[in-house]
């Protein structure tokens, strides 16, 4: 996800897990998403642990000094620990937990940028879950009876995500559906169901249109006529704007809200049922064991898992020099993606005897082969 983060042009950033409870106020998660926050008094102010980034990084987005529409659209991704004070009923494994990592990420955009970035989006959808080897299905929820903000910016959110939809659908042909009333209390949302190999459905990643948090933030960029604006404006003394107006020259940034995985746990425990606990290599936290025949081989096979250890592949030693047959039934079982056996003729020729987990042997290769054939394997997320 971090190679594709960057790929795509985004800023990884890391915001506070506590935080004064105005920043939330401020935001609207308070009047809608208190029940579920944990809030606490700490000398006389009051603070909570976050439920979500978002308001964190629209805090980030003006820091920096002035933004001109030239540095749009400004891309943040983070996986960040958040909190939520779920009913203890409803808690279940991984699935649903109180702390837990979000692939959480925002654009900040011009409304002319919003269809291609959303499409953007779409497509990292579209690349991650094909890795997976998981279909998914696209949904539109519209505005729901607790949203924030006006009637005629709903409508207008909801009409850019469904013409996004609509352009997406023709390149790639995946159609989409209509989820009336569920959307989020601050902008309608694309929720993408993702199949398991089961064929069940789970709520994972999402893509959300925010016009509101922009606002309530304050949030604003230099269009290109700034400089002629600011001649313009009034000078002291003269009539100003009204309160919350933008300056001349200035715009509203539209917010995308992203996320590809949405909760790390949840995703790591639909992906396990997935698998069926076969993971694919380039994920599989059990890639290699190495197997000696005997004792006598054992500092080889120290040797070789050092070699894929320093290439960055998670390799183990099986030095417990039991029977052979029953050494490689063992790693088998314990799905390892693949059991390199070693003793007097691979020690001798820096190599390695290759079979994997379903018993299909490769013979011998030497390390060195091996080792690129492991980079391939990555860079082919197989």
């Amino acid at each position: 996800m971090r190679k594709e983060c960057w790929k795509e042009g985004y800023s990884e950033v890391l915001s506070p897990q506590m935080l004064s409870a105005r920043i939330f106020e401020k935001s609207g998660h308070i009047a809608h998403y208190e029940a579920d926050m944990f809030l606490w008094d700490h000398e006389g102010q009051r603070v909570g642990l976050k439920p979500m980034s978002c308001p964190c990084h629209c805090v980030m987005f003006n820091r920096g000094g002035a933004v001109s529409y030239k540095s749009l659209p400004i891309r943040l991704s983070e996986f960040g620990v958040v909190h939520r004070n779920e009913c203890r009923g409803s808690l279940s494994g991984l699935r649903r937990v109180v702390r837990f990592c979000q692939d959480d990420a925002h654009i900040f955009c011009m409304v002319s940028q919003i269809k291609q970035e959303i499409a953007n989006v779409l497509d990292m959808i579209s690349t991650i879950y094909g890795w997976l080897g998981m279909d998914f299905a696209l949904n539109l929820s519209t505005k729901p009876e607790s949203a924030l903000g006006d009637a005629a910016v709903w409508e207008t959110a909801e009409g850019m995500i469904a013409e996004a939809l609509d352009e997406y659908q023709a390149k790639s042909g995946r159609g989409w559906s209509l989820n009336p009333g569920d959307g989020a209390f601050y902008g309608p949302k694309i929720d993408i169901h993702v199949y398991d190999a089961l064929k069940r459905p789970f709520q994972c990643a999402t893509v959300q249109l925010d016009f509101v948090q922009p606002q309530r933030f304050d949030l604003k960029y230099m269009t290109s006529g700034a400089a002629a604006a600011a001649a313009e404006a009034p000078k002291d003394g003269e009539e100003e704007s009204a309160a919350g107006a933008l300056p001349p020259g200035y715009e509203r940034p539209v917010m995308i809200h992203r996320a590809v995985l949405g909760s790390v746990e949840r995703m790591i425990a639909i992906l396990t049922e997935h698998f069926a606990g076969k993971w694919p290599f380039f994920l599989s936290p059990r890639q290699a064991v190495v197997v000696p025949v005997s004792a006598a081989f054992n500092e080889y096979a120290e040797e070789v898992r050092n070699q894929l250890h320093a290439a960055g592949f998670y390799c183990d030693v099986d030095a417990s020099n039991r029977t052979l047959n029953k050494m490689v039934r063992e790693a088998q079982l314990s799905q390892y993606n693949f059991i390199l056996v070693v003793g007097k003729e691979e020690a001798a020729e820096a190599a390695v005897n290759v079979r994997t987990r379903d018993n299909e042997v490769h013979g011998k290769k030497t390390v060195e082969a091996l080792l690129a054939d492991f980079k391939q394997l990555l860079a082919d997320h197989k």
